[in-house]
């Protein structure tokens, strides 16, 4: 990965350390003893003290480098099991969609919070983070402002689950099975939902990687009624955007295949893998340089409120049901 450098930007002694100290962090986030967590909160540090001469390189490189870690994810999951579970939780996937965003439109109303800006933060936290906010965005011809608002909140939120939910993890006592299960339901985006999975293990990193992505999914169904829903509230009766699926999710499929069916590859799995976690290491990294003081300043108090709220409910929700044996 290459950084671009632009002189205008590095006038402020603070950028011109940072334009060392983001590279060499980069670097040493590709480092297999590197734990997700330190690179996603040694980001958030230089960024928000330093800031980021490097914030147009960085937040392309993440979005590229996320969805090839997660296509490349695909080589340690069977395709079967993908199959499998997505019928296995159809039930309670649904019912938690239904809950978030019945749950969500009645805090916007009480927080005073546009119905576009409720529904894309219902959407990110009910299936996959910012993909779905992105590929819903357009969907309901939502502004800029909005979508950005959207996108900030949930980007606060995943660097506080990567840190937080390994400890209460353990704290909950569940094992590598349960809290990768946990991670999927509870976690916004696939970058942290993989990057707090794998503190507890290959098996933890597995299930949340493979029911997350069965989860995504939801992503077209959802897209759809919300378009269809806005389009018809509209009073301009505008054509709504063409929908935009995140093509990850094909990948991830295609490899998964491909695995599942070539036995001879599977010796490779391992090795994939290795370079999977060194990917997504690097891309929180990268994610977190871009959080910049003016990002913090456009969420605000009510959608941060908002969201924080939501997911607080099905998080805390979702473990009980996990512990209880609701759902496994």
């Amino acid at each position: 990965m290459s950084f671009d450098f632009h002189p205008g930007k590095m006038e402020r002694p603070a950028h011109r350390v940072a334009g060392l100290l983001i590279p060499l962090g980069a670097v040493v986030s590709l480092l297999p003893w590197t734990p997700p967590w330190a690179a996603l909160l040694g980001g958030i540090v230089l960024s928000l003290t330093l800031g980021n001469p490097y914030a147009d390189t960085t937040n392309r490189a993440s979005k590229w480098l996320l969805q090839l870690a997660v296509v490349s994810l695909g080589a340690g999951v069977n395709l079967m099991v993908v199959a499998h579970v997505g019928g296995q939780g159809l039930g309670y996937t649904l019912a938690g969609l239904v809950t978030t965003f019945a749950l969500g439109a009645w805090l916007a109303r009480r927080l005073g919070i546009g119905p576009k800006v409720a529904a894309l933060i219902c959407a990110g936290t009910g299936i996959c983070g910012g993909s779905a906010i992105a590929a819903v965005a357009p969907a309901i011809d939502a502004a800029p402002e909005e979508t950005s608002a959207a996108l900030a909140t949930v980007f606060l939120l995943n660097g506080v689950a990567l840190i937080v939910f390994p400890a209460l993890g353990t704290w909950a006592g569940l094992d590598a099975r349960q809290f990768g299960l946990w991670c999927a339901l509870a976690i916004h985006d696939t970058s942290s939902v993989a990057g707090a999975a794998m503190t507890h293990g290959k098996e933890a990193l597995a299930i949340a990687t493979t029911v997350k992505l069965a989860r995504a999914l939801w992503i077209v169904p959802v897209a759809l009624v919300l378009g269809t829903w806005f389009h018809r509230q509209s009073d301009s009766g505008a054509t709504r955007s063409r929908l935009r699926l995140p093509w990850f999710i094909a990948g991830f499929v295609a490899v998964s295949a491909l695995f599942t069916l070539v036995p001879s590859l599977q010796p490779a799995a391992g090795s994939v893998g290795l370079i999977s976690r060194a990917l997504l290491t690097l891309t929180l990294f990268l994610i977190s340089t871009g959080l910049s003081r003016t990002v913090v300043r456009t969420v605000g108090v009510c959608p941060l409120i908002h969201a924080l709220v939501l997911w607080i409910v099905i998080s805390s929700a979702s473990l009980a049901a996990i512990v209880t044996g609701l759902i496994h």
